[in-house]
């Protein structure tokens, strides 16, 4: 069985975080492990509090899993401060951690700010060069890159900037456009589209969470990157279309759709 690690906050209503990360991995199924960087307040309608892990802790967790159970793919998510990214960074590259998905999280479906301003260079520097494929979405490309993204042509544009930090794979995720969910991979200079339709829903709690975890399962199981966002990019529309409605707010995926 392969094994896949989220590194990762907890979500308590479960559609995001690791809860999410730990169900794609299942319905995947993989053997799902953890190290947990945050407790979250949250639930379909916003954050209401988060409380970071202490960054020794973290790195006993990532200890603990890489000196026993060795994962065949690694998934960080949810990172919120200098020293929790510093933490993870130095053990990845200890470990020499094959197939990192880097889902550099900053705010979350409800609009809440996950990472402070000051984390955000760390991660830059430090994590974003070590993963295998990055997955910004439109809002965090134009964070990354600093230039506005309106068109496709930006997104591209936005690539060859983030690019010049990054030797891994980009994917940008088009899905804050209201009339497609067009994605651009980019990597080393090589331009993919995957082309997919929005779904009409409001629920999209944990879908970022979700894409980045079914990336790294399908990179575990030995697919090549275009394969594995492919396979990943039609597991979530999936999970999106099955229609699951929880919740005040934007509520989570049917993570399970697929299981009959």
């Amino acid at each position: 069985m392969k094994k896949v690690l989220t590194i990762a906050g907890s979500d308590s209503s479960g559609g995001a975080g690791i809860q999410a990360d730990i169900k794609t991995i299942t319905a995947h199924k993989m053997y799902a492990m953890s190290a947990i960087t945050a407790l979250t307040a949250q639930n379909t309608t916003g954050v209401y509090g988060v409380m970071d892990a202490d960054a020794d802790f973290v790195k006993n967790q990532i200890d603990c899993i890489f000196t026993d159970i060795r994962p065949d793919a690694v998934k960080i998510g949810m990172v919120s401060n200098i020293e929790i990214i510093k933490a993870i960074a130095e053990k990845l590259i200890e470990y020499k951690a094959d197939n990192i998905v880097v889902d550099p999280v900053m705010v979350a479906t409800s609009g809440s700010r996950l990472i402070s301003e000051d984390a955000m260079e760390t991660l830059i520097k430090e994590l974003l060069p070590l993963g295998s494929v990055i997955t910004p979405n439109i809002p965090e490309a134009e964070v990354l890159s600093g230039i506005d993204i309106k068109s496709e042509e930006d997104m591209i544009k936005a690539a060859e900037i983030i690019s010049e930090n990054i030797d891994g794979a980009i994917l940008i995720k088009g899905g804050h456009y209201d009339d497609n969910a067009n994605d651009l991979l980019y990597d080393n200079g090589n331009i993919h589209w995957f082309k997919g339709k929005r779904v009409d829903t409001k629920n999209t709690h944990g879908t970022g969470c979700t894409l980045s975890s079914a990336i790294a399962c399908n990179l575990a199981a030995g697919y090549s990157k275009e394969e594995s966002i492919k396979n990943a990019k039609e597991y979530i529309t999936g999970a999106l279309k099955d229609g699951l409605d929880l919740g005040k707010g934007s509520g989570p995926l049917n993570h399970m759709y697929n299981l009959g």
